[in-house]
């Protein structure tokens, strides 16, 4: 899973940049190189001026988007979407969901190039967050749609309703380390698991062009043509092992499991509309809904 592991937290405090402070379950370090490249704000050529840091935000160890439903009015509550991983706290026990909980979180709201913090987003709740089915959290923010268009000009991303296509051309955005990555779907994975998670129908990217790294986890993905968020990005194969932590496996339909060593994975969102009652307000037992209760 994509967050900052404790030890690099450390290590970039250390190097004087700015530090998250935050402290997630400690991992080693993978390779110094593969993520001190990152400091910079960086915007993939095949994607520039199509996906920007519109809307990107920055936790204290993960990233996220400001999002909106396809139905959302300007009045409504603003959303910050993120990884059920990056709640904090601890992981989400396999099988378990939280929604409509109390929660203090500020979030950093970028410019569009990247460059500056426009301001800071609170959160007041979860509204939904898990790690079973799919890998997403939706924090309901203090702050309304048009109040932080009118502060800052963002414009929140819309989540899509549809299920992504295959080899559609897309963009990881994290404002973690202000860096956006370009590639396209590669495949749809019937079943990734990592440790105790099992994920469903997951987006692996092609590579190269995706390599997402600790503090990319709750990057949007968003399709690069219609600027529409379609998943968030969550986990990759570090080290070639199988099914264990930060070494997702992926299981075909007959429960043939397979290791692709450095593939990187996101998980889909727009199962969300199906559990979307009056008023976009979340109903996990509404018919339909495959969102973990």
């Amino acid at each position: 899973m994509r967050r900052l592991p404790l030890v690099l937290l450390l290590a970039v405090f250390s190097l004087g940049v700015q530090s998250a402070h935050a402290l997630p379950l400690p991992q080693k370090i993978k390779s110094w190189p593969a993520w001190s490249n990152a400091f910079a704000p960086e915007i993939a050529p095949s994607v520039a001026g199509q996906v920007d840091f519109g809307a990107i935000v920055a936790l204290d160890n993960c990233s996220g988007s400001l999002v909106r439903f396809e139905t959302s009015i300007g009045t409504d509550q603003a959303m910050v979407l993120t990884n059920g991983h990056c709640l904090g706290g601890g992981f989400l026990p396999a099988g378990t969901a939280v929604s409509n909980k109390p929660a203090t979180r500020s979030f950093r709201l970028l410019s569009r190039d990247g460059k500056t913090t426009l301001g800071r987003l609170n959160a007041t709740r979860i509204i939904y967050g898990t790690m079973t089915g799919t890998d997403m959290a939706l924090y309901g923010l203090r702050e309304t749609f048009d109040e932080i268009e009118k502060k800052f000009g963002t414009t929140a991303l819309t989540m899509s309703s549809a299920r992504p296509k295959d080899g559609r051309k897309i963009a990881v955005a994290s404002g973690y380390w202000k860096k956006i990555y370009s590639c396209s779907i590669d495949r749809f994975i019937f079943e990734l698991r990592e440790s105790n998670w099992t994920w469903n129908d997951s987006i692996r990217y092609t590579q190269p062009g995706c390599e997402t790294i600790g503090g990319t986890s709750g990057s949007p993905v968003i399709d690069a043509e219609t600027r529409e968020v379609v998943g968030v990005n969550n986990t990759g194969n570090e080290d070639g092992e199988n099914c264990t932590m930060n070494n997702p496996c992926e299981v075909d339909a007959n429960g043939n499991t397979s290791v692709h060593h450095k593939a990187s994975y996101g998980q889909q969102t727009f199962w969300i509309y199906g559990c979307l009652g009056q008023g976009n307000e979340l109903q996990l037992e509404r018919p339909g809904c495959k969102l973990t209760k």
